[in-house]
């Protein structure tokens, strides 16, 4: 998993609330296990239309915000079922960080487990951070997960709570499984000692 510590980037303005996973990434896409390649389906149903053309009037599709890195939208986001999808989609499209009044708690334990920052800011906060972001395509605001805070170049805008233990994950790029390998020497003592000391199961003899 990658480190997350600091991002500076433009802003993706989703103005609308109830964002749910199916939205997100829909059912069609899911049939695949691989980690890699649904950025193409992110927010599929809004992007295109029926004949498959894009949808000039979805903000993803505005030429001027092709290189947005910081996806805001309204409460509520991620609501729905628990596919991990969502997050990859999110991820892989190019976003680093989600900014929201408030999320499902499924979504945001997949983005931790992704290393996609979900942000939560009082809904004043980020009705301000939308506005600005729509008037202004180049608008960037820098999250910085050490100092918890989420500024722009005009003002310090919040600061924003996250479970240490999670803050630690991000910062280092440790997902459940990097956290295990931090314990490899100690698993490989105790398998080594288990072999001695424990039954085993055995091929039965020819």
């Amino acid at each position: 998993m990658e480190a997350f510590a600091r991002h500076t980037g433009t802003v993706m303005p989703l103005d609308r609330i109830d964002v749910d996973t199916d939205q997100i990434i829909p059912k069609q896409f899911l049939k695949s296990i691989a980690r890699t390649g649904f950025e193409s389906a992110l927010f599929f149903d809004w992007r295109y239309q029926p004949d498959g053309t894009p949808n000039p009037d979805f903000i993803l599709n505005a030429p001027a915000y092709h290189d947005a890195t910081v996806l805001v939208s309204g409460r509520n986001f991620g609501s729905g079922s628990s596919r991990e999808h969502a997050p990859w989609a999110i991820q892989q499209y190019g976003f680093k960080a989600v900014i929201a009044p408030s999320f499902a708690d499924i979504f945001r334990n997949n983005c931790y487990q992704n290393g996609l920052l979900p942000v939560q800011l009082p809904e004043p906060i980020v009705r301000q951070i939308l506005d600005r972001a729509m008037r202004d395509p180049s608008y960037t605001v820098t999250v910085d997960l050490e100092s918890q805070t989420v500024s722009d170049d005009r003002d310090a805008l919040a600061t924003f709570d996250i479970d240490p233990f999670v803050k630690h994950r991000l910062l280092n790029g440790l997902d459940d499984i990097g956290l295990t390998l931090q314990h490899e020497r100690d698993i490989a003592a105790f398998e080594a000692k288990r072999r001695t000391t424990k039954p085993t199961v055995t091929a039965a003899p020819a």
